[in-house]
């Protein structure tokens, strides 16, 4: 998947909230219908002709049980599919460190996805744990992309301070951490998208050379 040059479909702007510096990102959640903006827009952003493939993994103990939708997982599957990425896998986990390392060492080894997006466990409750069973599966950690999504979204969002969230690398897939939300999802998958087939590129050498 190669972004082309031009506006991009992220129209709005985050901003750090710093005296001294100013990072502005684009996304379309500012707008009423951002599913309409991202779809009119998304010839500017993406070239499907190399597509990525996608997993979504939602670490909900109401939604493994069937007692709350998904729409967080909603989320993220409309944004990045109308980005040209392809749907591949999603599920849904409670929150077990157990259950959620090993769906994604199953779906990072089995090289049916080059990234995963999990959503959900990533604040200060006693059952959120998704960061330490993400941290307890991958190889290289890339804090930068945590980083930034909480840095950037931070003044819209004081409470993004308090997100957890990790991003790194296993057989060389890419595992973000969003949260569990889906205005929370938008907001800081506006800022990961950025860098995120960047990063698939930079990665792909992982599955000709893996790490011993």
């Amino acid at each position: 998947m190669r972004i082309q040059r031009g506006r991009s479909p992220f129209v709005g702007c985050v901003r750090v909230p710093s005296h001294k510096y100013l990072f502005s990102f684009f996304f379309s959640w500012g707008g009423a219908k951002p599913s309409a903006q991202i779809g009119s827009q998304n010839n500017q952003m993406t070239n499907a002709k190399d597509q990525y493939s996608l997993g979504i993994l939602t670490i909900s103990d109401a939604g493994s049980k069937g007692e709350r939708e998904d729409t967080s997982g909603d989320a993220i599957a409309e944004i990045m599919t109308n980005l040209g990425f392809r749907l591949a896998l999603r599920n849904i986990v409670p929150d077990e460190p157990d259950l959620i390392s090993e769906r994604l060492r199953d779906w990072c080894d089995g090289g049916e996805v080059d990234v995963v997006l999990t959503t959900g466990g990533t604040g200060l409750g006693p059952r959120d744990i998704t960061p330490e069973a993400t941290r307890s599966v991958i190889e290289l950690e890339v804090p930068g992309i945590a980083e930034a999504m909480r840095m950037l979204t931070i003044e819209s969002t004081p409470m993004a301070m308090l997100s957890r969230s990790v991003a790194g690398i296993r057989a060389g897939c890419l595992i973000v951490n969003l949260p569990g939300s889906p205005k929370g999802v938008r907001e800081t998958l506006a800022i990961a998208i950025q860098v995120i087939p960047h990063a698939l590129e930079m990665i792909r050498g992982w599955r000709t050379h893996p790490v011993e």
